[in-house]
């Protein structure tokens, strides 16, 4: 019988990302299940449910089997199924699209960095999984007339070669268009901060502590802002913009269906996935103006989500991720 080999650095650092991703995905798919009211998205989040119960049982084997600690994330006592709604049906359901479209990223990084059969079979199985509900979650939205397609832009008919280096201008001088790529890349960024701050919305409205309320509202005005500045450079190019709403949240304020620890650990997910988005931004345009914009607003949100980290330490909420031993406190021990 082959003997098991230890995990990888690589492969601990996203089996403990997957199972803290998964602990606060399958609290708030509990909620969302139990108050949505469309049939079609009940169903559709029941799934989902499932797929975010598997992956937390097998990330917690895994981490098990190579004697790692299997981290506490969350538990019942951070969701309350019976509070009342605090998100409307369509939001649940883009909330279910989102959330696949990020266990999907997150697959293709874990497998990628596999060596282990096991954990790269597991990655490979949730990816399609994710993805078959990521399609079904599409399909619903469409069904229902609710889904914003991307915008279509003219077809060239013929291949062009850059001839100046003004193809890259954005401060000074003429500006090109846009290409499809940097169009691409402000459509989804603004969908993805339009669901966002309609989260943080929520959020902030049910939250019990005043400072993670303040926090909240503050992460609300900077997904705001960066939806107007995104949307600034398509309305400049004529292109539609996709369009949010307060609507995707009710009312409610009386009782909270998260912890506070919960939605603060949420929030600050979403924002450093968002930094990730801004730096694939980055890499896939060619103004000067749009990198630098990318740039400017990553360095905003970087300084947000560190404000979070520190309120989850103040309060000893932060599991500290997988680390390399401190050499320098061993030798310090060593000598005492």
């Amino acid at each position: 019988m082959q003997q098991y080999i230890k995990a990888t650095a690589s492969e601990v650092a996203n089996l403990w990302t997957s199972y803290m991703n998964a602990s606060s995905s399958n609290g708030m798919l509990s909620y969302f299940k139990e108050n949505v009211e469309d049939e079609d998205i009940r169903e559709l989040l029941n799934i989902a449910y499932d797929l975010s119960a598997f992956a937390l049982k097998t990330t917690s084997q895994l981490l098990t089997e190579s004697a790692s600690p299997v981290p506490k994330g969350f538990s019942e006592q951070d969701v309350n199924i019976t509070a009342p709604r605090l998100y409307t049906d369509t939001y649940t359901l883009f909330y279910a699209i989102n959330l696949h479209n990020l266990v999907m990223t997150h697959c293709a990084n874990g497998i990628s960095q596999s060596s282990h059969e096991d954990i790269y079979n597991f990655y490979t199985e949730l990816l399609r999984k994710a993805n078959s509900l990521h399609m079904q979650a599409i399909s619903i939205a469409q069904k229902k007339g609710v889904y914003v397609s991307p915008p279509s832009i003219p077809t060239p008919e013929t291949v062009n070669f850059v001839k100046k280096d003004s193809f890259l201008n954005g401060w000074f001088g003429d500006k090109r268009p846009l290409l499809a790529v940097e169009i691409a890349q402000f459509y989804a960024n603004i969908e993805r901060n339009v669901l966002g701050a309609a989260t943080i919305l929520g959020f902030a409205q049910v939250a019990e502590s005043k400072d993670i309320k303040e926090y909240l509202l503050k992460g609300n005005n900077i997904a705001k802002k960066h939806v107007s500045n995104f949307s600034h450079y398509l309305e400049k190019s004529y292109i539609p913009v996709p369009m949010g709403s307060d609507s995707y949240v009710t009312e409610s304020s009386q009782v909270s269906p998260f912890s506070d620890k919960l939605m603060l650990f949420y929030t600050i997910g979403m924002i450093t996935q968002g930094i990730a988005f801004y730096g694939m931004s980055i890499a896939t345009n060619a103004r000067r103006d749009i990198t630098t914009l990318y740039a400017k607003l990553s360095s905003e949100i970087a300084l947000y989500a560190e404000e979070g980290i520190k309120l989850m330490i103040h309060k000893d909420w932060f599991e500290e991720p997988p680390r390399m031993v401190d050499r320098k406190d061993l030798i310090q021990k060593g000598k005492d």
